[in-house]
């Protein structure tokens, strides 16, 4: 386990660097590493854990080799998530092990210390089948928020992949097609309203 291959995700921004140890066709690991650490972090444990695993170690967003997020873009606790799940999707695993060390575990969140990997079982939880937290602090989260909390972060991550994933070249549409679109996506808009909007908001090509 002392090999091991680099592997590179594309994400919009550039992509996402991996390391990667043991037979691809193993138990899959997914490995995150601390606050200002990278992949590196593994490299003394990994040799010294069970040789029929594939455990990938990724670079989040930022850090060792992954690209960093456009100038004046915050890394927001919530968009770290959104990284692995996006790797996940990449190495097309449905279900694996998760480990977490330091910030992979743990972020200021409600004032109080929680998990990246924690959230992601608790986001995810059909696709982790164990979690190991390497000096975890805690995930706590009030009981009567809960729901709301996993409904609405699951929601905006999920949405926010599958536009990715499509990666559609904007339609054409005539005026009044572009207007009735915007309407029905905006019910509180009237007509003179979005017709206002669309002559800043649209671009005019020769198609449409």
């Amino acid at each position: 386990l002392g090999m091991f291959s680099e592997l590179k995700f594309p994400v919009p921004w550039g992509h996402v660097a991996a390391k990667a140890w043991g037979p691809s066709d193993g138990h899959p690991v997914l490995c995150l590493h601390g606050w200002l650490d990278n992949a590196n972090t593994f490299d003394k444990l990994i040799p010294l854990l069970p040789r029929d695993c594939y455990y990938v170690a990724m670079d989040f967003s930022g850090h060792g080799l992954s690209s960093h997020r456009p100038a004046g873009s915050p890394y927001y606790f919530l968009d770290y998530v959104s990284d692995v799940r996006r790797v996940a999707a990449a190495l097309q695993w449905r279900r694996f092990t998760l480990m977490g060390h330091s910030m992979g575990n743990a972020q200021l969140f409600f004032l109080s210390y929680c998990f990246f990997s924690s959230q992601f079982c608790f986001l995810y939880p059909e696709m982790v089948d164990k979690l190991i937290l390497l000096e975890n602090l805690g995930f706590l989260l009030d009981p009567e928020d809960t729901e709301a909390w996993l409904k609405s972060k699951r929601m905006v991550i999920d949405r926010l992949l599958s536009l990715e994933a499509k990666q559609q070249t904007p339609k054409a549409r005539s005026p009044e097609a572009a207007l009735q679109r915007l309407l029905e996506a905006n019910s509180h808009l009237t007509a003179e309203g979005g017709t206002i909007l669309l002559q800043r908001g649209a671009t005019e090509t020769p198609a449409g």
